[in-house]
């Protein structure tokens, strides 16, 4: 296709609608309004229109829903940034795209925020019950839910929200039923008394992932315990507390300190209970005093001891962690006043010998940061070994792949040490565990009572009362199932049929076991098909030191506060192009700042390309594909070099950032985008070109023009992906594309079009090299940027082709051409630098650079200064009291300033001599 463009607005016209500064404000909300309006974000309007392939493999990603109770941080910044990148990239590559967004309900966050709101009314969830409690947490996410949706249009984001999703949906919630009923029949799912991981605060049992260890100084308490036959032995704790629930001591069978003792009986302090003496080989005779206390209700180790000796299993706590009646006079009491008032009884009783501080790993809960307690527990489970066996196969096998593939290892680490899984938690809001309990304590997994009650007239042989388990699920069991019930599983939709498995899920490598490997074993085995092709694992965002951010150091970035003040586009730039996959990545102002730069840049590159288009008629060419149209080339012949090398470079760019993404190097392709536009587009072409625009004849500057703009253009959209707004805005003020129903978001991707050109990045990268070089010298020498010097280019073999690009040399380096003389060979004339560089010598004669009597006067004061330096820095390390009192990184920074000072010194001294 091929077509003259009369544009509506002439390029003078769209260059005026161009403000002289980008801002990011005045676009954004306005431009994502329109794209989403015009359901750029849906599959169905890429078909309608006939951009995407009908026989391409889509392209799917699931958005790793955000708590609805959150609002937008780092970490949704950057999944979104990344994952809105990919979809743009696929989406312009003409495959079936989709982005499906939604919520998660966040059963344990969600409902703590909903109780704390209620608190400062003096009402508490139990006062309220259960039905109106859940009812309020539905009017308050009903309020808030909208709020992360809004957050996240304003990152740009490209996803179909015609297709949002909630996990407490009805049709999300029939698959969390289907899926239980599934696990439950098939022996999977399992009820038991073990031991759980207990928030006192939730009043929940939560997940082994859901505990979070942090190092505390803690007190280490050595103690005596009482022996029926008369004496002690020493055992130590970092939870006195727990005496109050031990039914053994044990040692090492080994230890000969203590075999004697096994088989004998010893006394619980202050309850006087008799316990065992056992031998187990889990004791570490070497730590604390080799005894120990045995709590098998309140420690996973001796809850592993306690099964295998049978001992008794007590429980001392309450859900709220104060003591229970199991505590004897410490009953009612909460844990951590037990702990005291237990220790100074003993010490009244002589049995306290010594409190040691000791450092030690202690668990908190994710959500509230409460100190764990293990407790015994009647609860749900799964048994995951069946279940992660597939799993590891489907990563070993290939049928997914990690990214980086360094995680693999830690996967199947996990995965083959994998413990069952605690799913059921004491909360109101999530979904319900869809069992119903008989008389006898039968349980019927059922879809709703009526059905599990025809199960329980096929069991009794008649009606009975049933009682719903109060629990609700973990919320990782709904998000678990979220790449397919999103998509209308169980039921056989054609959006399952035609997006399922998804493409990649992209995430942070801190939930590869909270929630990927739970989707891959559960899509494995509710769908019979791997969820995802890929896992593309980003990095934890960190302050410029390396430090975590967190409200606590007031190093914490806010992405709303970033996008204010710098734009989406550069904040998403940022966070794409400044880490690597799996790695952390240090975050600051300043290189959002630099980010926002790298937009006003463009910008202005593209306000001074369409200026430069007034009077001009363009020619759109293409081929039969609308969404493929871009500015003709003019013929070969009419191209000057910096013409044939941008065009080049441009093809070159175009393929490696392609093959960059592919490969899921994101960031790098970014960078090298950055260095293509910044560096050799905007600081060299466009400088080169000035000469022909302005200098040059007519047939020259057209020809010129319709490579920058052809440039410019193809740049645009393969920084549409990082940066959609300041380029969509661009492109839809470059005359003659926004037509035809075309928008940057659903233009092609740039392919190489066979520009490469070896001789022109030659001949154009030594005529950078010769500019390089005098800039460099002008800048040593404080040339005043407007002064033209002269030159003596002595360039052998490419004395032509400084001759034929004089102008541009000329230009980029500030040299006057009328004395400015360039053959194959020259003798180097007095006075004067001399530069050997690009295969030439060039001589810049000094007198027409400085005054070189004043420039002499200038380099002895400066020489004069660096000797008072140097002298008092010599004068410091020869100081017997610095040099043997003084930190040892103090010496050595004043040893390398005493070497840089010198240095320094010796580089004037050469360009006087010159002089």
């Amino acid at each position: 296709m091929s077509e003259t463009t009369q544009t509506e607005r002439t390029p003078a016209d769209t260059a005026t609608a161009m403000p002289k500064t980008y801002d990011h404000l005045a676009v954004e909300g306005e431009l994502y309004a329109w794209w989403e309006q015009n359901g750029y974000f849906t599959p169905e309007k890429q078909a309608a229109l006939g951009q995407s392939d009908p026989n391409a493999a889509p392209f799917v990603i699931s958005m790793p829903p955000p708590n609805v109770t959150g609002a937008l941080h780092l970490g949704h910044a950057i999944t979104n940034s990344i994952e809105d990148m990919l979809i743009r990239y696929h989406r312009m590559l003409g495959r079936p795209t989709l982005w499906v967004p939604g919520t998660d309900h966040a059963g344990i966050a969600t409902q703590n925020v909903v109780e704390r709101i209620l608190e400062t009314q003096g009402v508490t969830r139990h006062q309220l019950g259960r039905e109106a409690f859940v009812r309020e947490v539905w009017d308050w996410k009903d309020e808030y839910h909208a709020r992360i949706s809004l957050q996240q249009r304003r990152m740009g984001i490209s996803t179909d929200w015609t297709r949002e999703r909630f996990t407490l949906d009805d049709g999300l919630s029939d698959a969390v039923l289907h899926t239980f009923i599934q696990l439950f029949n098939e022996g999977l799912i399992y009820r038991a008394n073990y031991l759980v991981n207990w928030c006192p605060r939730c009043t929940s049992a939560i997940s082994d992932l859901e505990v979070e260890y942090e190092e505390v100084t803690g007190k280490f308490y050595t103690f005596r315990y009482p022996l029926q036959d008369g004496g002690f032995v020493e055992v130590s704790t970092t939870r006195p507390e727990t005496i109050l629930g031990d039914t053994a001591l044990a040692v090492h069978p080994d230890d000969e300190r203590y075999r004697h003792l096994v088989g004998k009986t010893a006394l619980v302090p202050m309850l006087n209970r008799p316990i065992p003496i056992i031998a187990d080989a889990y004791v570490d005779p070497s730590f604390g005093t080799g005894a120990l206390k045995v709590t098998p209700g309140h420690d996973p180790n001796d809850y592993e001891i306690g099964k295998r000796h049978h001992l008794p299993m007590i429980n001392i706590m309450n859900r709220d962690a104060s003591l229970n009646d199991e505590a004897g006079p410490y009953a009612g009491l909460d844990r951590f006043d037990a702990r005291e008032r237990l220790w100074a009884d003993m010490e009244a009783a002589g049995l306290a010998v010594r409190v040691e501080e000791r450092v030690h790993q202690v668990g908190h809960c994710q959500r509230c940061h409460t100190i764990v307690e293990p407790l015994l527990s009647e609860q749900w489970w799964v048994k995951m070994k069946p279940l992660a066996e597939p799993a590891i196969e489907a990563v070993r096998s290939g049928a997914i792949q990690i990214i980086p593939q360094r995680f693999e290892r830690t996967y199947y680490h996990w995965m083959e040490n994998i413990r069952d899984w605690t799913i059921s938690r004491q909360l109101w809001w999530g979904h319900r565990i869809p069992v119903w309990y008989g008389p006898d304590g039968h349980a019927f997994a059922a879809h709703n009572e009526s059905e599990a009650q025809e199960a329980a007239i096929a069991y009794y042989g008649e009606a009975v009362h049933l009682e719903q388990d109060p629990d609700v699920l973990d919320t990782w069991f709904s998000s678990g199932l979220w790449p397919f019930s999103t998509l209308g599983w169980p039921e056989q939709t054609d959006d399952l049929e035609t997006y399922y498995p998804t493409t990649v899920l992209e995430t942070g490598y801190d939930i590869l076991f909270f929630w990927v490997a739970r989707m891959i074993m559960l899509g494995l085995k509710c769908t019979g098909s791997v969820p995802f092709r890929y896992v593309y694992l980003h990095g934890l965002m960190r302050d410029a030191e390396g430090r975590k951010m967190s409200k606590s150091l007031g190093n914490a970035l806010d992405p709303l506060d970033l996008i204010s003040d710098y734009g989406s586009d550069a904040l998403r730039f940022t966070l794409i192009t400044g880490g690597t996959p799996g790695n952390d990545m240090k975050l600051s102002t300043t290189r959002v700042e630099a980010s926002r730069n790298f937009a006003n840049k463009i910008w202005n590159a593209a306000r001074f390309v369409i200026m430069n288009l007034q009077d001009r008629t363009l020619t759109l060419d293409g081929d039969a594909d609308r969404f493929n149209v871009s500015y003709a080339l003019p013929d070969r012949d009419q191209l000057s070099l910096a013409d044939r090398w941008i065009l080049s470079r441009l093809d070159a760019v175009t393929a490696d950032v392609t093959r960059l993404i592919q490969s899921w190097q994101l960031g790098e392709a970014g960078r090298q985008l950055y260095e293509f536009l910044w560096n050799e587009y905007c600081d060299w072409y466009i400088e080169a070109a000035k000469v022909r625009l302005y200098d040059g004849t007519e047939a020259e500057a057209q020809a010129t023009c319709q490579v920058l703009v052809y440039g410019l253009e193809q740049s645009l959209r393969l920084l549409h992906p990082y940066m959609p707004f300041v380029t969509e805005t661009i492109w839809q003020n470059l005359p003659g594309l926004a037509q035809d129903g075309r928008a940057l978001i659903i233009s092609r991707w740039p392919s190489s079009r066979g520009l490469a050109d070896a001789s022109a990045d030659d001949a154009f990268g030594r005529i950078q090299e010769v500019v390089r070089a005098i800039r460099t010298v002008r800048s040593e020498y404080n040339v005043e940027p407007a002064r033209r010097i002269a030159a003596q280019i002595s360039a052998g073999d490419y004395a032509a082709l400084f001759q034929d690009n004089l102008p541009i040399l000329a230009s980029l380096a500030r040299l006057n051409p009328a004395q400015t003389t360039i053959a194959a060979g020259l003798p180097a004339p007095d006075k004067a630098v001399t530069l050997a560089v690009a295969g030439s010598t060039v001589y810049l004669p000094l007198a027409g650079m400085v005054d070189l009597e004043a420039e002499r006067s200038r380099l002895q004061k400066e020489i004069d200064n660096l000797d008072k330096q140097i002298q008092r820095a010599a004068g410091l390390l020869a100081n017997p009291g610095f040099v043997n009192k003084a930190p040892a990184e103090v010496i050595e920074r004043e040893r390398a300033k005493q070497a840089e000072l010198q240095a320094k010194r010796s580089q004037l001294l050469e360009r006087l001599a010159t002089l």
